[in-house]
């Protein structure tokens, strides 16, 4: 038996169980914790906890005889940060883009039996494309609030806010299709430099700091290197599809 004990107060009311209550669990048992579990079943179980021991929230861990606090301040107390930092961050967009990679080399295999280098290339783009496209359609108009800020275009002509979306879904899966060639390189080709003219003014000539809709909106990812990298993707797609299509 562990010579490491800790004790854990966590809510399990009816058919919910509290996601944090279950992660502290874990974590002290990953740390090398017995754990003396005790879930609450009714709401007053829980009110009454904490009028007790003066906590607003539950889970809370107890090791020896100090209250260690919540998930978070757990993750603390292991020396590690918290599970949902503040702040801005480029997680999605490393998520979508390995993403798109590795189903981009997947199709290369699947269709030629090897990784050939251009076919991944031109997946990878036309698979990112059109993940980013679902993200935005996801929530119109939180995207579109978001994506107010800073394009050119969509402050002078509002229903752009709303296509942009759709003709990036529609370029994505043009270039998956491989047809329709010119309607999707010109789409291409108008969405991404509409798109990086309105980057590099927002955030190199203005220095402003915002948040990108490339994710979708309500991100927290800045607006920067990463956005108009998005929109030049796109833009040597389109040349390079009018290119290898003369």
């Amino acid at each position: 038996m562990s010579d490491k004990k800790a004790i854990l107060y966590r809510m399990t009311i009816g058919k919910s169980v509290c996601p944090y209550g279950l992660k502290s669990k874990y974590l002290l048992e990953k740390n090398g914790y017995e754990v003396e579990d005790h879930t609450f079943d009714t709401r007053k179980e829980t009110d009454d906890f904490k009028k007790k021991h003066k906590v607003e929230t539950t889970p809370q861990t107890f090791i020896g005889k100090k209250r260690i606090g919540g998930y978070d301040d757990l993750r603390k107390f292991f020396g590690m940060g918290p599970a949902n930092p503040e702040g801005t961050s480029y997680k999605p967009v490393i998520a979508i883009f390995s993403v798109a990679f590795l189903m981009a080399l997947a199709t290369s295999i699947a269709m030629l039996g090897r990784v050939a280098v251009i076919p991944v290339f031109e997946f990878f783009i036309a698979f990112s494309m059109c993940i980013l496209a679902i993200q935005k359609l996801q929530d119109l108009f939180s995207f579109t609030n978001q994506f107010l800020g800073y394009d050119l275009l969509a402050r002078k002509w509002l229903p752009y806010a709303y296509i942009y979306p759709f003709a990036e879904g529609f370029a994505g899966i043009g270039m998956i299709a491989g047809g329709l060639t010119i309607p999707v390189a010109f789409t291409a080709l108008f969405i991404g430099g509409i798109g990086a003219v309105s980057v590099f003014k927002a955030v190199y000539v203005d220095k402003r700091e915002l948040k990108c809709a490339c994710v979708g909106g309500n991100s927290n990812v800045p607006l920067g290197f990463v956005s108009l990298t998005e929109n030049l993707m796109m833009i040597v797609m389109g040349l390079w599809m009018i290119l290898t299509n003369i």
